[in-house]
């Protein structure tokens, strides 16, 4: 059947509303292009919310809103660059490479450090004006605003997509961090996330952890366990005591805040209940404090998290949890630090294939070698004693131990596992994948190919005795990382032959 056009149907198209453009304006200062960026964010979104708002009061617009992104773009004609050491902050060739911007006041210290290694290393300018993809209105609101339950409460009969753009998942993927993306028209990305990408993780963060984007810290850690997270709260109440730790305020889900030299949250709301994965922030100057997530178990939960924190691009992350030792030399206490890794989680699969290797990382491993030694008080040939390297193997069945185990014995002896958890390689692998240095500290909590298994009258004691020095042991090797030169950390190890300018 031939659908005749709208006009026919007695349905006007609608007119575009747009937001006053920004031309593409060139700029050789960083500080001066990331103003840029956020004027233009400021405005346009200002101009969604003020359409959205005149809605709610009754003022349907005569047409579709709309405003976009703001965009950053640099074109160059020669394969020159300064400073050939860096893993990131140049471009792969010649051409023009762009990308979008959203929350630019976010991401500000972000982005004045990209542009002006961008700028440095090239000898060109950078251009800043509005792109051509839209701003969507839930995104307009960055501050948790239901969009929904506004227009619901205003009993708006028009669909809003009828007025604004709504979020599109076709511009949302992860093409350019998994190496898949084609570039449109031959302009290349500057970062792995798109703007629409980026706001989607600030929103999914919000519901996930009950805290703001704008608390989390450049150095994370994840565990499975509430223990770890109560003993995370206690140490970092201690060092916000403490006016030489240089932390500032701790901040839990809600939004509670308690600054240094407080006792009490001054700001935040108290939850009635935690959201699925809360986060805890050990606020310091430069977002140089520590957070910490409890990503519950198994793995799906490990990538959700990792794929919304990583476009805040964090330092590095690692991942401190209880494991199943698998020889039988360990005992039940015993560290495992991974430098390999055996990916029976399955939830990458389709991102990251699994032939590809995660290797470990020399400046993560040396860290966290030294804070086991300095924690515990071993060193050397005597730290063998509490801790072995070797391979972690991840499953996605928690009840494996239920499995047929002359199979599962047989292709772990092949692998040289030594432990066995649900989330490490997840973690690993999502940090190799998104260019986020990363790390395992494991602790053995049960032996069930020897006869222990994790029941609680055996595991009562473990708890008592050693979550609070692994995690001791974690914070310790998170603030090694954060006195290492940031180039050394990032290093080019991760990687590939084409990547973005952006770390």
């Amino acid at each position: 059947m031939t659908i005749p056009p709208s006009g026919l149907l007695g349905i006007r198209a609608r007119p575009i509303l747009n937001a006053p453009d920004w031309p593409m304006e060139s700029f050789s200062d960083a500080k001066d292009a990331v103003k840029r960026l956020i004027d233009i964010f400021e405005a346009n979104t200002a101009f969604i919310r003020k359409g959205f708002h005149d809605l709610i009061e009754g003022n349907e617009p005569d047409g579709r809103i709309r405003a976009c992104y703001p965009q950053v773009q640099i074109v160059t004609e020669s394969h020159f660059r300064l400073d050939s050491r860096l893993a990131y902050g140049f471009v792969s060739g010649p051409g023009t490479h762009s990308t979008t911007i959203t929350r630019p006041d976010l991401f500000r210290s972000y982005l004045e450090t990209q542009i002006s290694l961008l700028i440095r290393n090239h000898q060109v300018p950078v251009m800043i004006g509005t792109s051509e993809t839209p701003i969507p209105l839930h995104f307009a609101f960055y501050d948790g605003t239901h969009v929904e339950g506004g227009a619901a409460a205003a009993k708006i009969a028009r669909p809003l997509a009828d007025m604004f753009d709504l979020p599109d998942l076709t511009v949302m993927d992860d093409s350019i961090a998994n190496g898949t993306y084609e570039p449109v028209g031959g302009v290349m990305p500057l970062a792995s996330f798109t703007a629409p990408r980026v706001d989607y993780s600030l929103h999914r963060l919000q519901h996930y952890t009950a805290t703001a984007a704008e608390h989390f810290q450049n150095y994370v850690l994840f565990t499975n366990y509430q223990f770890y997270i109560d003993e995370f709260c206690r140490m970092s109440r201690e060092l916000l005591a403490d006016s030489d730790s240089g932390y500032e305020a701790f901040v839990e889900p809600g939004n509670l805040m308690t600054l240094s030299g407080e006792t009490a949250p001054s700001s935040g709301t108290e939850l009635a209940k935690l959201p699925q994965m809360p986060a805890y922030h050990l606020k310091r100057k430069g977002q140089a404090g520590i957070t910490m997530v409890n990503i519950g178990v198994g793995p799906s939960n490990a990538k959700t998290i990792t794929d919304h924190i990583a476009v805040l691009r964090p330092y590095a992350w690692l991942m401190l949890g209880h494991c199943a030792g698998l020889r039988n030399s360990q005992t039940l206490g015993d560290y495992v630090l991974a430098h390999g890794y055996v990916r029976d989680d399955n939830v990458l699969n389709q991102d990251l294939p699994v032939w590809v290797p995660i290797p470990p990382l020399a400046e993560v491993q040396i860290a966290l070698e030294d804070a086991v030694a300095e924690v515990t008080g071993y060193d050397g040939y005597e730290l063998k004693r509490v801790m072995r390297t070797g391979t972690v193997a991840s499953i996605d069945n928690r009840n494996w131990e239920l499995w047929d185990q002359r199979g599962l014995v047989q292709r772990f002896s092949q692998s040289r596992a030594i432990a066995l958890d649900m989330e490490s390689a997840t973690i690993a692998a999502n940090g190799f994948r998104f260019r986020v240095p990363y790390g395992t500290l494991l602790c053995v909590s049960d032996k069930p190919l020897h006869g222990e298994l994790k029941l609680p009258g055996m595991a009562t004691d473990f708890y008592k005795r050693q979550v609070a020095q692994h995690l001791q042991i974690g914070i310790r090797a998170l603030e090694k990382l954060r006195d290492m030169p940031r180039d050394r950390l990032h290093s080019r190890k991760l990687r590939s032959f084409s990547e973005t300018a952006f770390q």
